[in-house]
């Protein structure tokens, strides 16, 4: 009997090993399954404070700062004035970031700009905003990003001549291919990409500050003294000192590109405002001591000479350690194109979503919750213009329809304070600061007309071909049926080349949304949970 119960026990214990090793198998193949199908297809909510720290200061810091110093000192005509230039350049933008954080609680949508000109003008303005920048802005602002990465990156195999034509396409097209998989692929490593880079960018300036400190420390700051400093063989004008501001807006450029992604912050209301107001104090500090580390070093004349001020740098003090600049711009670019890739999808797909662009763009993957067919179009119309070759012309097109957006923008505050003063806002700033800012905006926009007219008219025109184009793709409702068919048949082949759907909508969103009603209107849910 012992035999028979030893035995029986013995067989038994296997089994009921088995069926748990099953029922344990079961359990994690549904954990495993649930985790890699959301139960909610939406933009997920990945960036936080540090995050959006990072998206911040990765678009403002690529490669301005390593180059532009050339520029603001060549129009500001001393090393004293240029210093004071790069000083406001950082404190006009910390007021426009002001004005933006505003805007960004009180409208809480992706899409930055084009977002806020769309709720406040109505379609046509934001339309025009949203055309310029998808046709030409953004492409060409990371064509030129991704040519000066691939430049940086093929100078050591060509270390005697320029990099080839078709070398220098092929590693920007190449550098695109890869950023662009990467933000498809997930939010998440996209946005570690932007963190790890930002930190390299970052740690490349300190090189450079910690450098210049220890020159000063020695006694070289010659030319930082008062009396040297603001010499001038020449007195600058009006119009170059304005010049000098555009050159140090250009590197400044990128502060309000959180705006752009919103809805994927976490606590937006407190993330956002809390990220511009320690990233902008933060470049503006690093961007004044990094220029006052080129002066302790190198004189006037040197640095004008310079076609890359920090590479010039390197090689005067670092020595054999001089190949870490032309690595750190490389590195500072390649995360400047990922931060543009990142943001800029997010503005096709806002403008997809309010009927401005094809409805395929405001899809997004089933499971990887990632803006696919957007990101797929930055990434083509990046490379059309890569192909065209004229980047330089047209990024002087591209500065004053930028520069012009911001004005509208912000305008754009003050006109909604006036049109919806009972709004709930739950950040308002004072009204000098957008009265501030435009009124340097508007002596700036001036300025540029008077210098460069033909610029600005281009720039205009290129804007202003979008109203036909809104017209007859959007206001007109009424189009001929197989315009339709062949819209929804395109549709429908991009959602199974791309497994897209469209996003849902929150229920947690869309019942707290108080800022869209008035407080004295008593609809608000503020108001209806007291």
């Amino acid at each position: 009997m012992d035999g028979q119960n030893g035995s029986s026990s013995i067989c038994s214990r296997p089994h009921g090993a088995v069926t748990d090793d099953k029922k344990k198998r079961k359990k994690k193949e549904k954990k495993e399954e649930k985790e890699k199908i959301p139960d909610r297809v939406t933009l997920k909510k990945e960036i936080g404070l540090l995050s959006a720290c990072t998206i911040i200061i990765g678009n403002i810091i690529g490669s301005g700062i390593f180059i532009s110093p050339k520029g603001v000192l060549e129009h500001s005509g001393s090393v004293g004035l240029a210093l004071v230039v790069w000083l406001l350049g950082g404190c006009i933008a910390a007021l426009g970031s002001l004005c933006y954080a505003e805007l960004g609680v009180t409208i809480p949508k992706s899409g930055g700009d084009y977002s806020y000109v769309t709720e406040i003008f109505g379609g046509l303005m934001g339309f025009l905003l949203l055309w310029s920048a998808v046709l030409i802005m953004y492409p060409t602002t990371l064509a030129v990003i991704a040519l000066t990465f691939s430049s940086y990156v093929l100078q050591p195999v060509f270390p005697n001549c320029v990099p080839p034509y078709m070398a220098t396409r092929m590693m920007s097209a190449t550098c695109l291919l890869l950023l662009t998989w990467v933000n498809c692929s997930s939010v998440r490593m996209a946005t570690r990409i932007q963190d790890a880079f930002t930190v390299g960018k970052l740690m490349a300036l300190g090189l450079i500050i910690v450098v210049g400190l220890v020159q000063i420390c020695n006694g070289n700051y010659e030319a930082l003294t008062p009396q040297v400093a603001f010499s001038l063989d020449r007195t600058p004008s009006v119009g170059q000192i304005a010049l000098a501001f555009l050159q140090a807006s250009f590197a400044f450029s990128g502060w309000n590109f959180l705006n752009y992604v919103t809805e994927e912050v976490v606590e937006p209301r407190r993330n956002l405002p809390r990220a511009i107001y320690i990233s902008i104090p933060l470049v503006t500090f690093v961007y004044t001591l990094t220029n006052i580390a080129y002066f302790s070093s190198m004189s006037p004349e040197e640095l004008l000479s310079s076609n890359a001020v920090a590479v010039t740098f390197g090689e005067k003090l670092l020595g054999m350690f001089s190949v870490i600049m032309p690595i750190s711009v490389a590195l500072s670019t390649f995360g400047g194109i990922n931060g543009y890739l990142f943001t800029s999808s997010r503005l096709c797909f806002s403008g997809a979503r309010e009927g401005h662009l094809p409805s395929l763009l405001a899809m997004i993957h089933y499971k990887n919750c990632t803006p696919i067919p957007a990101l797929l179009v930055c990434c083509t119309a990046t490379i059309v213009i890569l192909c065209i070759g004229e980047t330089h012309n047209l990024i002087n097109y591209v500065s004053f329809i930028n520069y012009l957006s911001y004005g509208v923008t912000i305008a754009g505050l003050l006109y909604y304070r006036w049109k919806k003063p009972n709004l709930y806002r739950p950040i308002k700033v004072n009204l000098l600061v957008p009265v501030c800012y435009l009124m340097f905006w508007a002596l700036l926009l001036g300025f540029s007309l008077y210098s460069e007219p033909v610029v600005c008219g281009v720039g205009l025109v290129i804007m202003l071909t979008g109203v036909p184009v809104y017209f007859l793709g959007v206001h007109w409702k009424e189009k001929p049926k197989c315009i339709y068919n062949f819209i929804e048949r395109a549709t429908y082949v991009g959602q199974r080349l791309c497994f897209v759907v469209f996003p849902q909508i929150d229920p947690i969103e869309v019942a707290t949304p108080s800022e869209w009603t008035d407080r004295s209107s008593g609809r608000s849910s503020l108001s209806a949970n007291s």
